[in-house]
């Protein structure tokens, strides 16, 4: 899956459904009908058709008067000429987790009806098993790379399998446990595997996986099962674990995106007031730590509350004067 993914970097979604469409709709094509119908130049047309059989997708071109590309299997294939890998990497590019617009969505749900049955539940589940949360936790800048074991577990949650693994955690130390695989998610640079465990449901950091064995056993996945649904209420629960502290404040709106700056994904803006301004909520981890993050804001922020930072930041303020008064 891997493969398929680099090779269609750079490329697409919207037209990657959309070509595989024509193919599956037409007994031809010419990159002079696929720019036409898409808008593109020939140039990229062809070499969107390059991408898709460098990806491994069964297309291939004939040359001279008369030739173009088809799809293996003929006119009105019903797309068997895909081995179950390829349909189950193309629904990953394209699934919840991707940029696809509604209507490649919309098109990716009839062309999932064309696939063979043995592929369909697969195809589908590739489709639901990654989920991308661009917000990062602290301020790490870490260029997100994939870690080693990624692709078998993301298999083993497409497969439906049980995985035996090696994992170490932010001490050192090394267990062996056996999980359920419910989904991978992308969280600023860290993959995370969602799962259910003997102590019930819990995420692992890939990177820190040592070793990854399916065991070929079924994996029991809680009915209804939603993993965005699951990760959502997995990331406010670490939020407020990480910032239990809510500051109400209010900030003049050419100020906003210096804020944002500042406070991240920490920051929740609410309405504008009488005055103009706009309230914030600001999530921290204690009251002197917050403190010292908006001393430098207060030309443009006002805390509202609670108390206890407003006077944190009033005895920041008189040591400053009393330094530098």
């Amino acid at each position: 899956m891997t493969g398929f993914r680099d090779s269609l970097t750079g490329v697409g979604t919207d037209r990657l459904v959309a070509v595989l469409l024509m193919l599956q709709r037409r007994e031809q094509v010419t990159a002079a009908e696929v720019a036409k119908e898409l808008e593109v130049s020939e140039r990229t047309a062809r070499r969107d058709l390059d991408a898709l059989a460098m990806a491994g997708v069964p297309v291939y071109s004939t040359q001279g008067r008369g030739g173009g590309w088809r799809l293996v299997g003929g006119a009105r294939t019903d797309l068997s000429g895909l081995t179950a890998g390829e349909a189950r990497a193309l629904f990953l590019v394209a699934g919840q987790a991707s940029a696809a617009t509604p209507a490649v969505k919309a098109a990716l749900r009839k062309l999932v009806q064309a696939l063979p049955e043995p592929f369909r539940v697969q195809a589908e589940a590739a489709a639901s098993s990654l989920v991308v949360d661009p917000q990062r936790w602290g301020t790490s800048r870490v260029e997100r790379r994939s870690p080693r074991f990624l692709d078998e577990l993301q298999d083993a949650v497409i497969r439906g399998v049980q995985v035996r693994f090696g994992y170490v955690d932010g001490k050192g130390a090394e267990t062996v446990r056996t999980v359920h695989p419910l989904g991978v998610v992308a969280k600023g640079p860290w993959w995370y595997l969602v799962a259910t465990t003997d102590a019930g449901r819990r995420t692992f950091r890939i990177d820190r996986v040592s070793f990854a064995d399916p065991t070929g056993e079924p994996v029991r996945r809680p009915e209804d099962f939603d993993l965005a649904e699951s990760w959502r209420e997995i990331a406010d629960e670490v939020d407020r674990r990480r910032t239990p502290l809510e500051v109400q404040a209010v900030c003049v709106p050419h100020a906003m995106s210096r804020l944002r700056m500042v406070i991240g994904d920490r920051l929740q803006v609410g309405a504008s007031t009488p005055d103009g301004r706009v309230e914030v909520v600001i999530r921290g981890y204690n009251e002197y730590a917050l403190a010292g993050e908006l001393a430098g804001l207060v030309e443009w922020l006002e805390v509202t509350g609670p108390p206890g930072v407003r006077d944190q930041l009033a005895s920041i303020g008189g040591a400053l004067v009393e330094r530098y008064g």
